[in-house]
């Protein structure tokens, strides 16, 4: 007979601001259906179409239960099972090995494929930390945009997301909500309702841009430079707020200087817009204070990223708009979360902290770092890697070069994973993860003030293990003894926060489990009356902090690396920018082996303009060739307006061993680096397409 259904609280671990609560059906210990928790304010009892999907992950058919290790070539993915013992066993005998003789020779690499604290970056961290390995700069997505963020506000901070419902002016700059931020949107299509006027900023007319009352179709890369126009407007016009300038930002007439050299008539040449256009924005925008910008990562995967974000984020200080709740601007909340960042990842771990540092390699180069052969400058090539909620060979730029790295038989590789993706082909050690609904957690979020407790809610599928205990089980059997490293996961998640933070109103670890969410104690406006957390306090136009590592103080445009004002010779090769936003039915890579969504996505596709297109004797269908220096790719052609002249747009990101030429868009991508927070330009990319 069959047990009664029981039902469970989870968090969405999914690298999406909307962070949503999740109510988990559990029949004879499976989970049978996964929804949205309609008691939970921001979720409202609503999942995105790949999230009511996640029972299919949990329980897949090709879900890894046991450990295995490698019998084939790198790359081939042939493996043989074996037990937690001998896994345990090889990888404390490797590691440690190198450990005793280069500890910087092991590198880490991990990113969002899970945003748990603690199955993130809290006993793995130790791990790393007490071995004295080589760091990892995490900065593969959103690190020039914090960057920004934290030069001008103090930290990841914005208005908040119900408020936008209020809001009568909405710009959506460089975001799609609708595939990656349904929440936002649902609040945006309510002040839409009440008659807000939405404005998208995109060189892709996307789902959301077809939704909103007017798309501004800029070139990639050139939003710095709409920002500082729209400036130009507003100082010129005098459509200021002296006295919240006077009380509440710091370096105003410097600003100013910068802002009049961009007049409207040359932002228009930079963007590929109308001159009227910046100064009809500019207009909208200071025609209510109640006038909101949500900003998102895409705008930032450009060298001038941190910049352009910067220059956004001092739109809503010159006109007052933080004075309303529904007024101000939004990429990240998450530095309102008083996380506990040492307590969780320990450095004081290292030996010799803090005097001695390991090197940083950041994640963005990492086809550079498993290629170098080591130098006195680079410092030991890197012996062994260890991969946890990442899929680099998909995921990380310049692909070719990356999967080279990885295709090294003298590179001892573990990757700790649920399914056999690009990356686990590659490994020596393939050792099988929890999900979400097997293990315990503690959440933050990027899009809303919640702060979340995820308990499991069906035992480990198979063999499998939550991250923490794998990398407890490797430090066991390596003979380390540092406590830290044997923490529970019940611990960890208690001490995953600054409790004594105002922020959470005298709230514990158990309290959080208790109710299962906590909404942090923040003011509806949050930044009224200044109290930005700045070295001045202010809205920093000016940074003190960027003038002493030697960078211009002050937001500016910065042409793209790769564009016909950056690299005039390169763009005259390859006339052609490409973007890879994120396909609706993936997020990241993670979704991409579900075959209802594959299903629904259909196959790798780029869109081209008609005028392109014809250009290049390419109709809608062809099988095309996108390619530039570093690699190719192959897929659909769909020939549309949707992109404006001289844009390809591939919806991305496809496993390679699911795409049919085996590669994706990342064959095309840069290892260079923005100008800020050394995050990834995966949107600076020249390419040329031909008909396959």
């Amino acid at each position: 007979m069959n047990a009664p259904a029981e039902f469970a609280r989870a968090v969405c671990p999914h690298d999406c601001p909307d962070t949503c609560a999740m109510r988990v059906t559990v029949e004879n210990g499976r989970a049978i259906k996964v929804s949205g928790d309609p008691e939970h304010p921001p979720t409202q009892g609503v999942l995105c179409t790949k999230v009511t999907r996640y029972a299919e992950r949990v329980h897949h058919p090709k879900r890894l239960t046991q450990p295995m290790k490698r019998v084939g070539r790198k790359g081939e993915g042939r493996f043989e099972p074996i037990n937690w013992d001998e896994a345990n066993r090889i990888a404390a005998e490797r590691l440690g090995e190198i450990a005793q003789r280069a500890p910087e020779a092991i590198l880490p690499y991990s990113y969002a494929g899970t945003m748990g604290l603690v199955q993130g970056d809290s006993i793995a961290q130790r791990f790393f930390h007490k071995l004295g390995a080589s760091r990892l700069d995490r900065a593969i997505c959103a690190a020039a945009g914090a960057a920004g963020l934290r030069y001008t506000f103090g930290s990841s901070l914005g208005m908040l997301t119900e408020y936008f419902a209020e809001s009568e002016v909405i710009l959506i700059w460089g975001a799609n909500p609708i595939a990656s931020n349904l929440h936002f949107w649902t609040r945006a299509q309510e002040a839409k309702r009440n008659g807000a006027k939405l404005i998208a900023i995109d060189p892709y007319r996307s789902l959301t841009a077809e939704k909103c009352h007017q798309h501004i179709a800029l070139k990639p890369g050139t939003d710095g430079a709409l920002a500082l126009g729209m400036m130009h407007v507003l100082i010129t016009e005098d459509r200021l707020d002296h006295d919240y300038i006077a009380a509440h930002t710091h370096g105003f007439d410097a600003l100013k200087a910068r802002a009049l050299t961009y007049t409207p008539a040359r932002v228009a040449g930079i963007c590929g817009i109308e001159e009227h256009v910046v100064v009809d924005l500019a207009h909208l925008y200071a025609s209510t204070r109640k006038a909101a910008i949500r900003m998102n990562y895409g705008l930032q995967r450009v060298r001038g990223g941190g910049n352009a974000v910067r220059a956004i984020a001092c739109l809503p200080a010159l006109t007052g708009a933080w004075r309303e709740r529904a007024g101000g601007v939004l990429l990240s909340s998450s530095g309102w979360a008083p996380v506990d960042t040492n307590a969780l990842q320990r450095p004081d771990l290292i030996p010799g902290w803090p005097q001695h540092q390991p090197r940083i390699i950041n994640m963005n180069q990492i086809g550079d770092a498993l290629t170098h052969a080591g130098d006195a400058a680079f410092g030991p090539k890197v012996e062994a890697i260890v991969v946890y909620n990442s899929n680099p060979v998909a995921v990380a730029p310049e692909s070719a070069k990356v999967a080279a790295g990885f295709a090294r038989e003298d590179l001892f590789t573990i990757v700790l994973e649920q399914f056999q993706t690009d990356t686990a082909d590659y490994a020596d050690l393939l050792l099988p993860a929890t999900t979400q609904l097997e293990h315990l957690d503690v959440h933050k979020s990027y899009g809303h003030t919640h702060v979340m407790a995820n308990l499991p809610a069906i035992a480990p599928v198979g063999e499998a293990r939550p991250n923490t205990e794998i990398f407890r089980s490797i430090a066991r059997a390596m003979g380390l003894t540092e406590p830290a490293l044997f923490e529970s996961d019940e611990d960890v998640a208690a001490h995953a926060f600054d409790w004594s933070d105002s922020a959470l109103g005298g709230a514990d670890w158990a309290a959080l489990k208790r109710e299962g969410w906590l909404k942090l104690n923040i003011p509806e406006a949050p930044f009224a009356n200044g109290g930005f957390r700045t070295p001045t306090g202010k809205c920093e136009f000016h940074s003190e902090a960027l003038a002493k590592d030697g960078l211009d103080p002050l937001p500016d445009y910065l042409p793209p690396h790769e564009s016909a004002d950056g690299a005039p010779e390169l763009a005259a090769r390859y006339p052609l920018a490409m973007i890879s936003p994120p396909a609706r039915n993936f997020l990241n890579s993670t979704f991409v082996n579900v075959e209802s969504l594959r299903a629904t996505e259909g196959e790798p596709h780029v869109d081209l303009h008609p005028a392109d297109a014809a250009r290049r004797e390419i109709t809608d269908g062809d099988e095309v060739r996108v390619f530039n220096d570093r690699g190719s790719m192959r897929a659909r052609a769909r020939v549309t307006d949707r992109v404006r002249k001289g844009l390809v747009v591939g919806l991305s990101i496809w496993w390679k061993k699911l795409a049919p030429d085996g590669r994706n868009a990342n064959e095309v991508t840069s290892q260079a680096l923005t100008d800020l927070g050394g995050s990834a330009t995966f949107y600076d990319c020249l390419v040329e397409v031909e008909r396959a």
